[in-house]
């Protein structure tokens, strides 16, 4: 179970995915728990975080980054940078 990070996708790729269409989600700095009871794969537009799951390595992603986040992974969130992300769960 492991975070999927697509670094500066292409036009393309992320017109052929839709994410113009997704849902938008922003959040101030700060530090959280959190748990994905379903997959979800976010856009980041503006911020900078390190998402520590729960059994892993701390992985930064930021502005530009396409991330996938498995069903059922436990991990924690500390914003660095205010974030605002398109998002889509499956």
């Amino acid at each position: 179970m492991s975070i999927t990070i697509e670094h500066q996708p292409t036009p393309e790729r992320l017109r052929d995915l839709g994410v113009t269409n997704w849902a938008i989600w922003t959040k101030t700095t700060s530090e959280f728990p959190w748990n994905y009871d379903t997959s979800e794969t976010c856009y980041f537009l503006e911020g900078e975080v390190i998402v520590t799951p729960e059994k892993g390595s701390p992985v930064h992603m930021g502005k530009g980054d396409l991330v996938t986040f498995p069903t059922g992974m436990s991990c924690t969130w500390k914003i660095l940078q205010d974030v605002k992300k398109h998002y889509r769960l499956e």
